[in-house]
C-alpha cells in the first residue's frame, strides 16, 4: 500500500522501523475512503510523530495522553498544529478499530465505571450505538458538573442531582430534559446495583412537557429565499449544500430523509423523487418541477461526489462516504451564519416548517400537508395553524361589550 500511495518516495517509509505500522495505517485509510493525497499527508505526519515519540520499537498500544504529546510537540505554527491534530484523531480511529487505544492514564472521571456501564448498555440491554452515545454524553456531563472535583460517587446526594438538573434546564428544553432524567435514572440504578452508591438516587421526577406547548418555528419565506441566494456555488460543497437546502425548503424533507436519498431515487423520465419517510416508514413519490430538475442536474455535474457510493449526498472531505443527518444540521447552521441574515436560533427544521406554512397560506388542506410532511396523525399538522396569524384574526370572535342604558 505504501508503494501505491508514494510511487516515488516509498523507500523512506519502507525503511522506517515503523514500516509495518505505516503500511497498516495506509491500508486502513484506503479502505476508509481517504484519497491518496490525503493519505500521504496523514502518513507523513504519523511517521514524524512516531519517530519522535518512540525511540526504539513500535508499541502495541498507545494512550491518548501519549498521542497528545507526540502530535503536539514542536508544532507551534497554528496551521501545522491543526494538521497534526487531524492526523492524531484519524490515527486514534485506526487504533480504536484494532483495540489498541487504551484508557490508561487518561484524565477522565470514573473512566472504568463508565466503561462497564457502556458494556451493560450494549451487551445486556441491547441498545443501539446512537442511543449509547446519548447516554455517555449525559453521564460525562453529569459526572463533570454534578460532583465536586476529587469526590467519589459515595459523596453523591440528591442535592447534587437537583443542582445539576437546574443547570441543565438552562441549556435544554423540557423535552430534552426528559431524556436527560431517563439517562440519569439508568446510570444511577446501575451504580446502585453495583454498590457504587448506597442510597437509591435513581428516583427522579420527570419534568412535564406537552407536545403542543411551543409552536414550530418557521422562517419567513423571503428569508428562506435570501438564505438560498447566499450560498456560494463556486465549490462542490457549495452546490451540495444549496441542493440540500433547496429540497428541504421546497419539499419539506427531514434531515434523515435527505441523507437517505440515492441516485436512483430520481426518476428523470417521470420527473419524480422517491423519498423514504423515516417516521411513517412509507414511500412518498414527489413530482419535480423544472427548477428542481435543473438544480439536481447542475449539482451532479458540478458538485456530485466521484465516490461509487449510491447515496445522492456525499461528504466533501475525506473519508469518503454518505452524509449523516447531523451533518445536514451542521450545513444549515454553517450557511445561516455565513449568510449574515437574522436567523440565529433557528434550526434546519425551520425550512421544513416554512414549507408547511407556505402550503397552508396557499389554501392546501391539512390532510394533504400532513401526508407530504409524513405526519402520523392530523394533530401534528394542526400545530401550524397556530402560526397563521392572519387566519386566526379572521376567525376571532369580537370581544363582548357591556350594553349601556
Amino acid at each position: 500500500m505504501l508503494r501505491e500511495i508514494f510511487p516515488r518516495g516509498y523507500a523512506a517509509y519502507e525503511q522506517s522501523r515503523f514500516a509495518q505500522e505505516l503500511e497498516d495505517f495506509g491500508a486502513w485509510l484506503n479502505a476508509s475512503g481517504y484519497s491518496d493525497s490525503c493519505a500521504r499527508g496523514h502518513l507523513f505526519r504519523l511517521k514524524h510523530s512516531l519517530e519522535r515519540m518512540v525511540r526504539s520499537k513500535p508499541c502495541s498500544a498507545y494512550t491518548v495522553a501519549q498521542l497528545e504529546t507526540a502530535f503536539g510537540a514542536d508544532n507551534n505554527a497554528a496551521r501545522r498544529l491543526v494538521l497534526f491534530r487531524a492526523t492524531q484523531r484519524t490515527y486514534q480511529g485506526f487504533l480504536s478499530s484494532r483495540g489498541r487505544l487504551t484508557a490508561t492514564s487518561i484524565d477522565v472521571p470514573f473512566v472504568e465505571l463508565r466503561h462497564r456501564y457502556r458494556q451493560d448498555l450494549a451487551e445486556l440491554r441491547g441498545l443501539s450505538s446512537g442511543t449509547i452515545k446519548q447516554h455517555e454524553s449525559t453521564i460525562s456531563d453529569f459526572l463533570t458538573r454534578a460532583l465536586p472535583e476529587g469526590k467519589n460517587l459515595g459523596c453523591l446526594t440528591h442535592a447534587h442531582i437537583e443542582r445539576y438538573l437546574a443547570l441543565k434546564s438552562k441549556d435544554v428544553g423540557r423535552h430534552r430534559l426528559q431524556h436527560v432524567v431517563g439517562h440519569l435514572r439508568s446510570f444511577l440504578g446501575f451504580c446502585r446495583a453495583r454498590n457504587e452508591i448506597d442510597a437509591p438516587m435513581d428516583v427522579i421526577d420527570t419534568p412535564r412537557a406537552h407536545g403542543d406547548e411551543v409552536p414550530p418555528r418557521a422562517l419567513a419565506w423571503p428569508l428562506v429565499q435570501a438564505l438560498l441566494r447566499s450560498v456560494d456555488h463556486s465549490t462542490r460543497s457549495g452546490w451540495r449544500d444549496y441542493t440540500i437546502l433547496h429540497l428541504m425548503a421546497h419539499y419539506g424533507l427531514r434531515p434523515c430523509e435527505i441523507v437517505s436519498l440515492r441516485l436512483d431515487s430520481i426518476d428523470w423520465s417521470a420527473r419524480t423523487l422517491k423519498v423514504e419517510q423515516c417516521k411513517t416508514r412509507s414511500t412518498l413519490v414527489l413530482p419535480l418541477v423544472d427548477r428542481t430538475i435543473l438544480i439536481l442536474r447542475r449539482y451532479l455535474r458540478h458538485g456530485g461526489s466521484p465516490s461509487s457510493s449510491p447515496e445522492l449526498f456525499q461528504r466533501a472531505r475525506c473519508p469518503a462516504g454518505a452524509l449523516t443527518r447531523y451533518a445536514v444540521t451542521d450545513i444549515f447552521e454553517k450557511r445561516a451564519a455565513q449568510s449574515g441574515l437574522p436567523i440565529q436560533g433557528y434550526s434546519a427544521y425551520s425550512l421544513r416548517h416554512a414549507f408547511a406554512m407556505r402550503l397552508l397560506k396557499r389554501g392546501v388542506g391539512l390532510k394533504a400537508i400532513g401526508d407530504l410532511l409524513g405526519h402520523r396523525n392530523l394533530s401534528s399538522t394542526c400545530h401550524y395553524l397556530r402560526l397563521d396569524i392572519d387566519m386566526l384574526r379572521e376567525v376571532a370572535l369580537p370581544v363582548p361589550t357591556r350594553a349601556h342604558g
